[in-house]
């Protein structure tokens, strides 16, 4: 009877030795390698002379890439010096200096034989100007005749550091084989064996960074493409200029929009600057003041005051308040969207796979990048530094909603369910409440982001305490600056206080 292709390799493993399915060729060998490995508890002394023989590309043919990795680069720095060593002119890149300096002393003697008809005065200078353009020149010959006979000593160190370095793959193939063979024997989709592919990738990346490296370092003026990549400036150009001109159509195009959205983050604005710097300060103090205490603690409460009290004597206070309204209006916006569309992406996965790379590039991209976009559509002002805040700050509580209501026991869920619980009953007594610790941490997290935008938002007129930090390095005032830069810390702190409580 004929046995399918398929069928024959789904019972190999069964009918053949594990050790042989695996390593493919020389299966004695290294039965006896791995059961030597297996017995003992610490580091078992092996020797591999195929690893020996072909180095890295044994590692890549094995799919050790972590091991191939290091050992390609150790072998690439060998192989560049015995390059450098053998045919490399090690005196050229200094020779280069060479005609600079003689074009100089051409220079210098006509100068001389003008002053000799002209001016006897400049004689002496121009003579000792020769002599000392000489004396370079003769120091610059000895030092290429000193770098080319070091070439016996480039070779010397190349071949010592090959040949430790296959010391090391013979010594190690054997133990991070057996490691990988573990993990197959309980992971069989982990590649095994030997294959085609997997040879000429081996044999392809080592020649590949071979070649490369020593016709850089060895030969450098051989390769010019090699010494920088070869990028037409051209193209940078057209793709910003293009850039550039979509942004300026967006901005004319919806410029509605963006108005439209610029008042409603003023309204919100204008009503925390109201209730934040018109509000009587004994009010303010003592309303954080006891907010803090009844959220943290009275120790913390004392701290709190303390921290308002350092604001107003040193003159922070009204900058201060004018900064929590700012941070409060980008804080209010980004957690009355992201907590929201936390909840739809932890219902709907295929929604969150597209709005995570979205966070991901909020959270990466520099703050300082946010400012170009933000000016083009927004201009300057407290609006723009608000958007800049919520890009840079809105991504955590997103996420972390997310992962609170995941992490949500699927018993608890279950058993409210059993019990006739509907989808929103189970959202706002059961999902909400279990995952409030870390959309609280989310919450906390993109306040204490906004706040660490303050400098960076004042650069486009969003004035509060990090116009202070900002004048401060702009004029080198360090007593200045330290002084806003703790009454930040002094909003931070409190604000973490007033938001953890006592969760911690």
């Amino acid at each position: 009877m004929t046995v399918p292709t398929e069928q024959l390799s789904s019972v190999a493993p069964e009918a053949e030795s594990d050790v042989k399915y695996f390593v493919s060729v020389n299966d004695g060998y290294y039965e006896n390698q791995f059961k030597a490995i297996g017995d003992e508890r610490g580091f078992t002394f092996t020797w591999n002379w195929a690893a020996f023989l072909l180095g890295s590309t044994w590692y890549g043919m094995r799919s050790l890439w972590s091991y191939f990795l290091l050992f390609v680069a150790l072998e690439t720095l060998a192989v560049v010096q015995l390059a450098r060593g053998i045919w490399g002119d090690l005196g050229a890149p200094i020779l280069a200096r060479l005609p600079g300096i003689e074009a100089t002393l051409a220079q210098r003697y006509e100068q001389l034989a003008e002053a000799r008809k002209n001016a006897p005065d400049s004689v002496a200078g121009f003579e000792n100007a020769i002599a000392s353009l000489e004396r370079a020149i003769d120091g610059i010959k000895a030092e290429a005749d000193a770098a080319n006979a070091m070439s016996l000593q480039l070779i010397l160190y190349g071949a010592m550091g090959l040949l430790v370095t296959k010391f090391i793959q013979a010594i190690l193939a054997n133990t991070a084989l057996q490691a990988r063979y573990a993990k197959w024997l309980s992971d069989r989709t982990i590649g095994s064996g030997l294959n085609i592919q997997k040879i000429a990738l081996a044999i392809l990346l080592t020649a590949i960074t071979y070649v490369t490296c020593s016709l850089k370092f060895g030969f450098p003026d051989q390769v010019p493409a090699l010494q920088s990549f070869p990028a037409d400036p051209q193209i940078q150009s057209s793709v910003a200029d293009a850039i550039k001109a979509w942004m300026a159509n967006a901005a004319v195009s919806s410029e509605w929009f963006f108005d439209g959205l610029v008042f409603g983050i003023r309204s919100v604005l204008d009503a925390l600057e109201t209730v934040f710097v018109e509000t009587p300060w004994p009010v303010m103090a003592g309303f954080v003041i006891l907010l803090t205490g009844l959220s943290a603690g009275w120790r913390a409460a004392i701290f709190t005051a303390a921290g308002l009290a350092y604001l107003g004597y040193l003159g922070f206070w009204d900058k201060s308040m004018k900064t929590l309204a700012l941070l409060g209006t980008a804080a209010c916006i980004s957690i009355s969207l992201g907590i929201p569309l936390g909840i739809v992406c932890a219902r709907n996965p295929r929604l969150y796979t597209f709005v995570r790379p979205v966070l991901d590039f909020m959270q990466t991209m520099p703050a300082f990048v946010y400012l170009i976009p933000v000016i083009a559509f927004f201009g300057t002002g407290k609006p723009a530094a608000i958007i800049a805040t919520m890009i840079f700050g809105g991504s955590p509580v997103v996420r972390l909603t997310v992962l609170g209501l995941r992490g949500v026991p699927d018993h608890v869920r279950e058993a409210a369910m059993a019990f006739g619980a509907n989808k929103r009953y189970l959202l706002w007594k059961v999902d909400i409440p279990l995952a409030m610790p870390s959309i609280m941490a989310g919450i906390n997290q993109t306040i204490l982001l906004s706040l660490a935008m303050v400098v960076i938002a004042s650069l486009i007129g969003a004035k509060g305490l990090g116009e202070d930090v900002l004048e401060a390095l702009q004029y080198a005032s360090e007593g200045q600056g330290i002084l806003a830069g703790l009454a930040i810390l002094v909003c931070a702190m409190m604000l973490d206080r007033i938001i953890q409580g006592k969760r911690r």
